[in-house]
């Protein structure tokens, strides 16, 4: 099949001597519209049947690839959980698992107020501390007790080789923040729960405390193993 030049002004005669051009073409008393015309739909099929520019799909890729990371460059995702009446957040990245609370086993001369004991999670025992004791969050009195439970959850989190399990009252979910949306702790605070804070995200008129989970693990790992 000869390939039309549609780059040519005389190849696109519909534009020039056809129905969207002055109609002087002879064809157009036969044909009356120029997508009736042979020329018309060979021009089409050329269209359709020419090759791709080599880099046309690179292009298309290259565009849509910088489009995403443009909605995600530079974000950072964290899960966003409730200790009493505080909320807290800690790196998405440490979180393996979130169950339902289980029994914990206290071990003798080991056990104490930030280490509980051991937990069995999925048949394995895992060191179970309480994070609220740890950052000095105290307990709420809950109007219902059936309400509180219905939230309550453990989470294990694991950093390199140190996993550890923690009893929360609710676990909101999983969050994206961009790091410019959080804000520095005021330096007048300096209760234990701002120690391990390194920043501020304002979510959902709640003020949450973003960990820092280096120090929170350098901190159990000196402290109980």
């Amino acid at each position: 099949m000869n390939q039309l030049n549609l780059s040519s002004p005389s190849e696109r005669c519909w534009n020039t001597i056809g129905v969207s051009g002055d109609r002087a073409c002879p064809e157009l008393l036969e044909m009356i519209h120029c997508r009736n015309c042979p020329v018309y739909a060979q021009a089409g099929r050329s269209l359709l049947e020419r090759e791709i520019p080599a880099n046309y799909l690179l292009e298309w890729a290259s565009s849509l690839a910088e489009e995403k990371i443009e909605q995600t460059a530079g974000t950072l995702s964290v899960v966003i959980f409730r200790l009493g009446q505080e909320w807290l957040a800690l790196s998405a990245l440490l979180f393996q698992e979130i169950t339902q609370v289980s029994s914990v086993r206290t071990l003798p001369h080991r056990s104490n107020q930030i280490f509980q004991g051991l937990v069995n999670i999925r048949g394995e025992l895992q060191l179970c501390i309480s994070l609220r004791d740890l950052l000095g969050i105290g307990q709420v009195a809950a109007t219902s007790t059936t309400h509180q439970m219905a939230y309550q959850r453990m989470v294990v989190v694991q950093s390199q080789k140190s996993s550890w399990v923690f009893p929360v009252d609710e676990v909101y979910g999983v969050q994206r923040i961009h790091p410019d949306d959080i804000r520095n702790l005021p330096a007048t605070l300096s209760n234990a729960k701002d120690t391990y804070t390194k920043g501020i995200i304002n979510w959902q008129n709640h003020s949450v405390n973003y960990l820092d989970d280096e120090l929170l693990f350098y901190t159990l790992n000196r402290r109980l193993l």
